[in-house]
């Protein structure tokens, strides 16, 4: 899901998706959003409407249903679309042409934004991209290792939703959001508050649960799948997703350049890479079956959801406060769940109910903004015993805390590449 996750979308989100998000423009966290898959995303939160703007409220809440729509569907549509058309038979198509298909369409979607942008003159066009792509080459080149890694990381997806069910994919797959923190913490020097690394300890242990109940046998699989390709496929793709999101923003930081500029840059290297990874693994296939050999419309569909799904994410994106991520994404589960139980059969027991609320729950602690977190903390500590303040004869009273969500210390939840799907 190479739309930049990437996510890195999550990710879903699909991992590479760029997003100037709500952050201060020309800095690299306010051009890139990675998948699900996701990023995702930035750790802040745009402001809510004050109580007198009654006119803009019903607005303001409009847009975050829309993006919080937006978000669930695209989270669980893209893992869902690919898991049908893996699983139909038939011919079955070849991965790697789907990821450059994608990459292709990605690239010329964003090349006729810029045009749209250049008012339909093709000459301020060629001039802006010499300049942007090729004068400016060293910022050009430093996607080069994003694009690889996503190249990979959509690669392995495809390997890991063939082999497990959809909705052992999509909980296990929110280990990117424990690899981007990890990777933050290791490359930015970022610090995380006890409550985020109490629920990555969370996230892993409803992880861990999920997989055990895998191999344990919970129900009926195809022969053609392999449950440790698939859990192997998964890890290796979050380990990616964390480690270009956080390389995203350590590069290009600083860095100038539209959404649309980003996202053409990496397409151009995912199409060029992808096409590298189709000769080398599937090479003589495709050349003996033909590029679009067991294309249905189904997977056509997997490929417009790729090529558009990260790049609608990465728009709508910027109305989603940490808080709604985290409600997408667990939403997203268990939409995906609902769906794996309609459409594959999939059975849910009571070990896998457990590890997906886990996950569920760390998930909405570890998006929870810094200030509403400390709230949480003192709601405990005063639950155990009264303590009162006195405050000292002359002294002006210490100002009062706003419950204005916008004024809240918010840590980043879902970098880029976590986004992204």
């Amino acid at each position: 899901m190479a739309a930049v996750g990437a996510g890195g979308s999550t990710a879903a989100a699909g991992p590479g998706a760029v997003s100037t998000g709500a952050l201060e423009p020309g800095t690299a966290s306010a051009e890139l959003l990675l998948t699900w898959e996701g990023a995702e995303a930035h750790g802040q939160s745009l402001p809510q409407p004050f109580p007198d703007t009654s006119v803009r409220v019903p607005a303001h809440r409009r847009l975050k249903y829309i993006s919080l729509a937006v978000l669930v569907v695209q989270n669980a549509s893209l893992i869902l679309s690919i898991r049908y058309a893996r699983t139909l038979p038939g011919d079955r198509f070849f991965a790697t042409t789907a990821v450059v298909m994608a990459e292709v369409l990605k690239g010329l979607t964003c090349l006729l934004l810029l045009f749209a942008q250049k008012r339909g003159n093709v000459k301020h066009l060629i001039l802006f991209l010499h300049e942007a792509v090729l004068v400016q080459y060293v910022d050009t080149l430093k996607l080069a290792v994003p694009s690889l890694i996503y190249t990979l990381q959509n690669n392995l997806q495809y390997v890991a939703i063939s082999n497990l069910p959809a909705a052992t994919f999509q909980v296990t797959y929110q280990l990117k959001i424990l690899t981007t923190a990890l990777f933050s913490v290791l490359m930015l020097n970022r610090s995380l508050s006890r409550l985020q690394w109490a629920s990555l300890l969370l996230l892993f242990t409803g992880v861990a649960i999920v997989q055990a109940q895998q191999a344990g046998g919970g129900g009926p699989r195809p022969l053609d799948q392999n449950p440790g390709a698939g859990l192997a496929a998964v890890v290796a793709s979050c380990l990616s997703s964390g480690f270009a999101g956080v390389y995203f923003e350590k590069i290009l930081k600083g860095s100038s350049g539209s959404v649309w500029l980003r996202n053409l840059q990496l397409g151009l290297f995912g199409t060029a890479l992808g096409l590298v990874g189709l000769w080398w693994a599937e090479g003589t296939a495709v050349a003996s079956r033909g590029f679009f050999f067991g294309y249905t419309p189904a997977v056509w569909g997997v490929v417009l959801n790729q090529a558009f799904g990260g790049l609608l994410v990465a728009v709508v994106v910027k109305y989603a406060d940490n808080i709604l991520k985290g409600f997408a994404t667990s939403l997203s589960i268990v939409l995906s769940t609902v769906a794996s139980i309609r459409l594959f059969g999939f059975h849910v027991d009571p070990l896998f109910a457990l590890g997906a609320g886990l996950v569920i729950g760390a998930v909405y602690l570890y998006s929870l903004p810094r200030g509403a977190a400390k709230a949480i903390a003192s709601a405990s500590a005063s639950a155990s015993g009264p303590c009162v303040h006195q405050q000292p004869p002359g002294q002006p009273p210490p100002p009062q805390l706003s419950s204005h969500r916008g004024d809240l210390i918010t840590e980043p939840f879902l970098p880029k590449s976590v986004l992204v799907k």
